[in-house]
């Protein structure tokens, strides 16, 4: 079985939760609970280069 995070001809989202954790997620997976869309539908790279841009702190929110 393949993986469905490493389609490159399928859209993804960009997520993020409460800690500013980003995730790239299958646009066709539900979005789980805790997590909000911080990137529309897009290509795989853009919702990577999308992540590589905006999650800047690797570290989850309130950590050091």
């Amino acid at each position: 079985m393949s993986n469905p995070f490493e389609k490159e001809d399928e859209l993804y989202l960009v997520l993020v939760n409460a800690e500013n954790e980003h995730s790239l997620w299958p646009q066709r997976l539900p979005i789980p609970a805790g997590w909000l869309c911080a990137h529309p539908a897009d290509g795989r790279q853009a919702c990577l280069d999308y992540v590589r841009s905006h999650w800047l702190d690797l570290y989850p929110t309130g950590r050091t």
